[in-house]
C-alpha cells in the first residue's frame, strides 16, 4: 500500500530508513524473490534478483512515484503533451512507434512512407546505383544509426555504410580512402542542419565528390533533418529531403527519417521490424503494474543506488560482440536526459541525478576493470546484456564460454569469497541485473532500446526534471564560436596561451 499523501522528499526519507540486507540474505528472506523480481517481455528477460531491492524499498519507492505524479507525466507523453517544458514542446519518438497522440502517429507513418519510396528508389538504381553510404552527423544524429548498423549488419550485406561524427578530419579521411567517389551517397543528418561539426564534414564530402569528376554531387546527397527548408536552401534537391518532426529529441531520433541509413542497409522489414518491437515495449512501459514494469523497475534501481547508497556511476557490459556501441549510445541517452542539477520548473534538485554511465564488451572488459568491481572502494551496480542465441557460426563452445563468463560474473559479484589473505579476499554484496535477449534481430533490438528510452524517462519523471532539453552542451560552442568570431582578448589564460600554442 502506498501513501498518497507523501512529498517526494518524505519519500526519499522512507528509502534511506530502509534497512540494506546482503544480497545473499536476500533470498532466504524473500522465497519468492526471483519470480517478483524477473520480468519477460517482447523476447527479453530482466532480471533484478541480484539488486538490493527488498519489499520495503520497493513500497516506498511506489509513494516516491506517486509524489512526483508519474503516471500523470507518462501519460502526457504518450498523449503528445508538452513534456519538455523548458522548449515548449512535446517528445513525441513514441509516435514513431505508433504510440503517441493519432495526429503525431499519422504525421510519423506518411514521414516514414517518404522515406521508404526515397529507399526503394535507391534499390532500384533510379538514384545511383551505390554501393557505399556516407552517413555524417554528431550525437544523436550518429549514434543510433551506428548502433543498429553495427549489431544488425552483418546479415545484410546491401551496402557498405560508414557512420562519421567526428570534425577530425582524419575520421573522413579514412573513409575516402576506402570509398569510391561515384558509388557513394552522402547522408546528411542534422535536426537544424546548422550543427557546426556535421556542416563542416558535409562540405568536405562534397568537395571529395567534385574533386574527383562526380558531375553532380549534390544528387548524390540525401538530408535528414527537421529542418528541410535548410536543407534545400544548403542545396540538397527537396525530393531527396526526409523530414522528422520538431518534437522528436535527437537522441530519440532513430525511430525517424534519422534511421534512414539503418534501413537502407537492413531493409525495410528490419526497420519496421524494429519499430514493432520498440512498440511491443511501449506498450508494456504504459500499461503493465509498477512492480511488473520493466522500465519502472530498472528505474527504481537506478535511483537506489545513485540517490540511497551514493553509487556515482553505472556500468554496462555487453556480452555480445554486436552491442560493442551499446555503452557509447547509452552514454548519451542517460547523461545528456538526466544529467541535470534542476528540476523541470527550476529548483535546485536536493539528490543525485544520472550517475556517470560507462562500460564495455565482455569478456575484455574482465581483464581490463573487473578488478575494480570485485574489489576497488567504488559502488559500481552492473549490468549484463546476453544473447541466448549466438551470432556466430563457430563452435558452440565459442558462445558456451561466452554466457558462462557473464552469469558467473554476476554471481561472485554478489557472493564474494573469503581468505585469510585481505589481499585475495572478496567482500561480495556487489549488485547486478541481467537483461537476456532470446536472439539479437530487429524486434527485440527495438525492444531493447525502447526499454532504455523509457528507463530514462522513468528515472526523470521520479526525480522530478526535464530529460528532453540539454542546455549544458550550448555553452562550450557558443566560446567555440566566439573564439573564432571576435578573438581571446576575453578567455582566460590558460585558455589563451592554449590557442597560441596550438593555433598561433
Amino acid at each position: 500500500m502506498t501513501d498518497a499523501t507523501a512529498t517526494p522528499a518524505a519519500a526519499w526519507d522512507a528509502l534511506r530508513a530502509v534497512p540494506t540486507p546482503r544480497l545473499t540474505d536476500l533470498f532466504t528472506a524473500e522465497p519468492d524473490r526471483l519470480s517478483r523480481m524477473v520480468i519477460e517481455e517482447a523476447g527479453l528477460r530482466f532480471d533484478f534478483a541480484k539488486t538490493h531491492l527488498t519489499q520495503a524499498t520497493l513500497a516506498a519507492f511506489l509513494d516516491l512515484a506517486t509524489a512526483q505524479d508519474f503516471a500523470a507525466r507518462r501519460d502526457a507523453l504518450f498523449a503528445g503533451a508538452a513534456v519538455n517544458g523548458s522548449e515548449g514542446r512535446a517528445a513525441e519518438h513514441v509516435a514513431e512507434r505508433g504510440q503517441g497522440a493519432p495526429d503525431s502517429v499519422a504525421a510519423a507513418r506518411a514521414l516514414h512512407a517518404r522515406m521508404r519510396g526515397l529507399i526503394d528508389a535507391i534499390e532500384a538504381e533510379a538514384i545511383g546505383p551505390f554501393r557505399h553510404v556516407l552517413h555524417i552527423g554528431i550525437g544523436g544524429s550518429a549514434l543510433g544509426p551506428d548502433l543498429l548498423i553495427d549489431a544488425l549488419g552483418d546479415d545484410a550485406g546491401r551496402y557498405d555504410v560508414a557512420v562519421v561524427s567526428n570534425v577530425d578530419g582524419l575520421a573522413l579521411e579514412r573513409v575516402f580512402r576506402r570509398f569510391d567517389p561515384a558509388a557513394t551517397l552522402i547522408v546528411i543528418a542534422s535536426k537544424t542542419f546548422t550543427t557546426t561539426e556535421t556542416m563542416l564534414n558535409a562540405a568536405s564530402a562534397l568537395s571529395w565528390l567534385a574533386e574527383h569528376d562526380v558531375e553532380d554531387p549534390y544528387g548524390q546527397v540525401i538530408a535528414l533533418t527537421a529542418a528541410p527548408d535548410k536543407a534545400v536552401e544548403w542545396g540538397v534537391d527537396e525530393t531527396r529531403v526526409l523530414p522528422f518532426a520538431e518534437s522528436v529529441g535527437g537522441r530519440y531520433s532513430l525511430w525517424s527519417s534519422i534511421g534512414f541509413p539503418a534501413a537502407l542497409a537492413l531493409g525495410w522489414d528490419a526497420f519496421e521490424t524494429m519499430l514493432e518491437g520498440a512498440a511491443a515495449m511501449d506498450r508494456h512501459f504504459r500499461l503493465a503494474e509498477p512492480l511488473a514494469n520493466a522500465p519502472l523497475l530498472a528505474a527504481f534501481s537506478d535511483l537506489y543506488y545513485a540517490v540511497v547508497r551514493g553509487a556515482e556511476t553505472r556500468a554496462v557490459f555487453a556480452y555480445d560482440e554486436r552491442l560493442a556501441l551499446l555503452p557509447s549510445y547509452l552514454q548519451q541517452l542517460e547523461m545528456e536526459s538526466n544529467g541535470k542539477r534542476v528540476t523541470s520548473t527550476g529548483a535546485p534538485l536536493e539528490v543525485p541525478s544520472a550517475p556517470i554511465t560507462w562500460g564495455g564488451v565482455g569478456t575484455d572488459a574482465q581483464h581490463a576493470v573487473f578488478q575494480l568491481l570485485h574489489q576497488g572502494t567504488h559502488l559500481v551496480p552492473v549490468e549484463f546484456v546476453a544473447v541466448i542465441e549466438p551470432g556466430d557460426a563457430l563452435d558452440e563452445a565459442h558462445h558456451h564460454a561466452l554466457l558462462v563468463n557473464c552469469f558467473a560474473q554476476g554471481a561472485a559479484l554478489m557472493a564474494g569469497q573469503a581468505h585469510d589473505d585481505p589481499q585475495r579476499a572478496y567482500p561480495g554484496d556487489r549488485p547486478s541485473t541481467t537483461i537476456l535477449l532470446d536472439r539479437l534481430d530487429p524486434a527485440r533490438l527495438g525492444a531493447l532500446l525502447a526499454f532504455y528510452e523509457q528507463r530514462t524517462f522513468a528515472n526523470a519523471a521520479l526525480l522530478g526534471i526535464n530529460p528532453f532539453d540539454q542546455w549544458g552542451v550550448e555553452l562550450g560552442k557558443a566560446i567555440a564560436r566566439s573564439i573564432a568570431e571576435e578573438g581571446t582578448e576575453r578567455f582566460d589564460p590558460s585558455t589563451r596561451a592554449l590557442i597560441a600554442r596550438a593555433l598561433g
